[in-house]
């Protein structure tokens, strides 16, 4: 898949982000829109270090050449993957717990 798929693919998923998340309500506090700004810039990281997470596998593991003038180990590439997946896991998780709304009396 050519550079140019990849990054179309990390800007309609980076529209998709802002379209769902970053609609607030005029009404809303000054901490709630911060909670929603937060939750999703950390959803966009999560998607962007995901995305290159992707994009190091394909490129640099299965392309025919690699990536030109890096020779690095696929277990030094895999390692470098696992931590962006991981990255990615811990934002996404974090940023979906801020877009939801408080609860107002925590029930027992």
């Amino acid at each position: 898949m050519e550079l140019t798929n990849w990054i179309v693919i990390l800007a309609i998923a980076l529209m998709a982000i802002a379209f769902f998340c970053a609609r607030t309500p005029a009404n809303w506090s000054r901490d709630n829109r911060a909670r929603r700004l937060t939750g999703t810039r950390m959803l966009v990281q999560a998607a962007c270090s995901l995305w290159a997470a992707l994009l190091i596998v394909v490129r640099g593991l299965f392309a025919i050449d690699g990536l030109p003038g890096v020779h690095a180990a696929p277990l030094e590439v895999l390692t470098g993957v696992a931590i962006l997946i991981a990255c990615a896991c811990y934002w996404w998780i974090r940023g979906s717990r801020l877009l939801k709304p408080r609860r107002l009396f925590a029930g027992q």
